[in-house]
């Protein structure tokens, strides 16, 4: 990059920490479809939600979702930035990690609130260019109060450059003690895309993600990994309680090969899980606090 160009992705910056600070507000209902179509999603055999049904941790994502008009639609799918996003200008970006504290669970028939603010926003220049990350922390409440508090950071990348050196992959671990392999094929992605009203081309749209942003196929949603390792817990602790959550975005996953989600405990009340593909490369790292 040269002088004149990271001056002027400076002077960027400067603008684009204008958002710091911006909050937004959103009220939703929790209602049992959705949870019903997500546990048909994940594979998994739940009883028909009905009121007061509890929502598995981060299905909140299929909540106060962005409603957005054709005309406020960008290129790659998602809600054009510069309304309450600041508008990066940076044409790839991804769910890169979050952190979570659940308080309480949210339940059917419940009325939300989701409180939103940008904390920040930064830079960082990585070997394959220009890197902006924005944070925003997530306070949803019902009636009880906060329910769940999520810090959840976006990256946006520059475009795919030939020849760019790419960040050497980290074999993941295998001392696992429960694991599940995943097949993620468009079927299991459009759905996912479709309960969180996901219009990110990148997930669905092969031509679009393979000739416009250069990836080898459709990408894997960061959150459906997250929420995936979270069943793995669920699955083989059904009777522990999730406090507290937090995962890493290392190395995105596509509809071209399996790969598996992975767990082991640390102590009684501790989990450390993991998404390895199906190299053996670690593309996902989360840890889990217990109840």
């Amino acid at each position: 990059m040269t002088g004149a160009s990271a001056n002027a992705i400076e002077l960027d910056l400067d603008h684009l920490r204008g958002w710091v600070g911006r909050t937004e507000t959103r009220h939703d209902m929790v209602t049992g479809k959705p949870v019903a179509a997500m546990s048909a999603t994940l594979d998994r055999d739940d009883p028909e939600p009905g009121r007061g049904s509890e929502v598995p941790p981060l299905w909140h994502w299929m909540f106060f979702v962005s409603l957005t008009r054709p005309e406020g639609i960008g290129a790659d799918g998602h809600t054009k930035l510069g309304a309450f996003l600041p508008p990066v200008p940076l044409p790839r970006r991804m769910f890169a990690g979050g952190r979570f504290v659940f308080n309480h669970a949210l339940r059917v028939g419940d009325e939300i609130k989701r409180l939103s603010t940008i904390k920040s926003v930064t830079a960082k220049q990585g070997r394959t260019g220009q890197m902006v990350f924005v944070t925003l922390q997530h306070d949803i409440s019902d009636l009880r109060g906060i329910a769940i508090t999520e810090e959840h950071d976006i990256v946006y990348r520059e475009s795919a450059k030939p020849g760019a050196v790419q960040a050497t992959p980290k074999p993941a671990p295998t001392d696992e003690a429960f694991s599940r392999q995943i097949n993620p094929d468009p079927v299991l992605l459009f759905r996912y895309s479709a309960l969180t009203f996901n219009g990110h081309r990148i997930h669905y749209d092969r031509t679009y993600v393979t000739e416009v942003e250069g990836y080898p196929g459709l990408i894997v949603h960061g959150p459906l990994i997250a929420t995936l390792l979270v069943d793995l817990l669920q699955r083989n602790l059904p009777h522990a309680r999730l406090r507290t959550f937090s995962f890493r975005a290392i190395r995105p996953l596509f509809d071209t090969h399996h790969f598996m989600v992975c767990g082991r405990l640390e102590g009684d009340d501790k989990a450390v899980l993991w998404a390895r593909d199906h190299e053996g490369w670690l593309t996902m790292q989360a840890e889990a606090s217990l109840a």
